[in-house]
């Protein structure tokens, strides 16, 4: 038997959805369109067309028509606008979040979630994470990085853990540092960051 999307709440049908949802309410002065959606969740085209096709059916995003692009956000005057929000900072909300606290910060070469949260992200089943452990290599600023933690942790609702390792460090695989050895065992999330001069 055939299951489809409930018409009352089409959402977090899949990991899919919570990914593209994240982005459009956790980053919501963007108007995304379908193509830089799927290449910031790494989905196809045709998955991102379809979830989008069937949030906006739904009254949960807008779209407008630019030519033939087509740019979608979060429909801040629906009801479930700030309850889904919550909902989706407190699950998804890692990822678009610091991705866009660190975009802010230089000398961050590569970044990654690690622990917990990234467990669960990548299907490991356990316990609700009880905060976010994030991995950045490169030569930031200690006390950037601190803020830019710090405004992760107001917006998730969560603590907010931020480790700089130098890319030397980083790099080396005969290392013996049971820091990195437990960080490599376990599930990391690469976080989209651009190295800043």
């Amino acid at each position: 038997m055939k299951t489809r999307a409930p018409a009352l709440l089409p959402v977090l049908r899949s990991d899919a959805v919570g990914e593209l949802l994240a982005r459009l309410y956790l980053v919501p002065d963007t108007a995304w369109t379908v193509t830089t959606l799927a290449t910031a969740t790494g989905l196809s085209l045709s998955t991102t067309t379809r979830e989008i096709t069937r949030l906006v059916e739904a009254g949960l995003l807008t779209e407008e028509r630019i030519g033939r692009t087509r740019q979608v956000r979060a429909n801040s005057a629906s009801r479930l606008d700030s309850v889904l929000r919550d909902l989706i900072t407190l699950t998804y909300g890692p990822v678009p979040v610091l991705e866009a606290e660190l975009a802010e910060v230089g000398g961050v070469r590569k970044a990654y979630v690690y622990g917990s949260w990234a467990a669960r992200h990548e299907g490991v089943r356990g316990a609700e994470p009880n905060d976010v452990d994030v991995l950045v290599i490169g030569d930031a600023d200690p006390d950037v990085l601190f803020d830019a933690a710090d405004a992760a942790r107001r917006r998730l609702g969560l603590p907010v853990d931020i480790r700089r390792l130098s890319p030397h460090a980083w790099a080396d695989p005969a290392s013996s540092d049971p820091f990195l050895s437990h960080v490599r065992s376990g599930p990391m999330v690469e976080l989209d960051v651009k190295a800043r001069a």
